[in-house]
């Protein structure tokens, strides 16, 4: 019996399937959205009742933030924070018919990673 050639599943990870910038990307954009839903947005709510209630709550949520499980959770919310936003324009300019192609797309993957990576240090400088 004659075994046909048919093309493997995207899926096989490993020696089959060389994962790609653009599908990395996609991946982690999807991830730091789940992050900043279940993280950064309920990490920022904090911030904004403690400093409306006053400042018995706005020391005591700098206490909580100043171990270093707190720095953690910021420094974390703030990389997701920023590739989420580098990412976001990327595709942004891919939804105008521009860099579709897979170099300049590779390319602009690296530029979102080095930006996010940058800014981040950047914002981690001036915050902490």
């Amino acid at each position: 019996m004659k075994s046909t050639q048919r093309p493997l599943s995207p899926f096989m990870i490993g020696p089959y399937y060389k994962p790609q910038m653009t599908s990395l990307m996609s991946i982690t954009h999807r991830a730091s959205g789940v992050f900043l839903s279940l993280i950064g947005i309920p990490l920022l709510l904090w911030f904004l009742i403690a400093v409306a209630s006053g400042p018995e709550s706005y020391n005591t949520m700098l206490a909580l933030l100043g171990g270093w499980l707190g720095k953690l959770a910021v420094a974390a919310t703030i990389l997701c924070l920023n590739f989420h936003f580098l990412n976001g324009i990327r595709h942004l300019v891919w939804d105008t018919g521009r860099a579709l192609d897979i170099e300049t797309a590779t390319r602009a993957g690296w530029l979102v990673l080095i930006g996010t990576l940058v800014l981040t240090v950047v914002l981690l400088g001036v915050l902490l």
